[in-house]
């Protein structure tokens, strides 16, 4: 099981690759939102904002959110880490269930670039 400090060093590692991403993913990162991270096996929330191309994790919460963030992501640890290392691929992931995204219609449009 992944710890909150891997969790949050793969959150930092998303944040890094859409910052130096290019073309179609750089225009979907450069999304000015607020965000939370759950990670389900942890009872932990990543809070924070999509901004300047990248992600800023603000707090780290005990439990659920506290605030609906504009963009949601509900996962286990595990499945965190292995999406930034590209070993588990979102669209199956999301599509099994292991993944949870939400965000506003338009959101998810742009966001689809990112996964």
């Amino acid at each position: 099981m992944a710890t909150i400090e891997e969790c949050r060093a793969a959150l930092g590692k998303l944040s890094d690759n859409m910052r130096t991403a290019e073309g179609d993913v750089r225009e979907a990162a450069a999304l000015e939102r607020s965000v939370s991270c759950h990670i389900t096996d942890l009872d932990v929330t990543f809070a924070g904002r999509m901004q300047d191309g990248g992600i800023v994790v603000e707090d780290t919460l005990s439990g659920p959110p506290r605030e609906r963030a504009q963009i949601r992501l509900t996962l286990a640890g595990d499945d965190l880490v292995a999406l930034v290392d590209g070993e588990l691929h979102f669209a199956r992931a999301w599509g099994s269930g292991r993944v949870k995204l939400e965000a506003g219609l338009r959101d998810l449009f742009r966001l689809r670039k990112l996964l």
